[in-house]
């Protein structure tokens, strides 16, 4: 009896395993965006945003789509591990991708889309596979940030150059 106790329990957890790979490759994780959610401290801003993230079947790549209204300069954009509560570290860059540039003035729309592989991850991340990722996406544990720039050259010239307009939003 103890041995077939101890089965079940097994394959029982092999199938919650199983139905969190699948859950997490079919779901769409979304981030709302504003100033009220950064850390430390909120931003008065008018800016918004949404991040959509898309796991394919496989799970082995995410296609994204940051969209944004009301912001001004936005110079970058990622995703980081981490709580509501508290700021963690960088393991995607979502915008500029390599040879791009920010955008300076007014912005709303779209303004970055594309996938993330594993080749994508950094930090904390790095040589990890997109199953890392999406167990941090699916447990809540990692938000975005748009990160904006003063525009005045060069980047990051002077204090809160990247606090001005910033916005934050948790992925679920």
């Amino acid at each position: 009896m103890p041995m077939t106790t101890r089965a079940i329990l097994t394959l029982a957890a092999a199938l919650a395993c199983a139905s969190f790979a699948v859950q997490a490759a079919d779901g769409v994780f979304v981030a709302k965006l504003d100033g009220a959610q950064q850390m430390p401290d909120a931003i008065d801003t008018k800016a918004t945003g949404t991040l959509e993230l898309r796991p394919s079947a496989d799970g082995k790549q995410i296609a994204y789509k940051i969209s944004l209204a009301d912001i001004t300069n936005p110079s970058e954009a990622d995703v980081h591990l981490g709580p509501a509560t508290a700021n963690g570290p960088l393991v995607v860059k979502l915008f500029p991708k390599a040879g791009g540039a920010q955008k300076k003035g007014p912005f709303t729309g779209v303004l970055a889309e594309g996938t993330i592989t594993a080749d994508d991850l950094i930090g904390p991340l790095l040589g990890a596979s997109m199953d890392e990722l999406l167990e941090a996406l699916s447990t809540g544990n990692a938000y975005t940030n748009v990160h904006t720039n003063d525009g005045v050259d060069p980047p990051n010239s002077g204090p809160g150059d990247y606090r001005n307009g910033e916005i934050r939003g948790q992925i679920k």
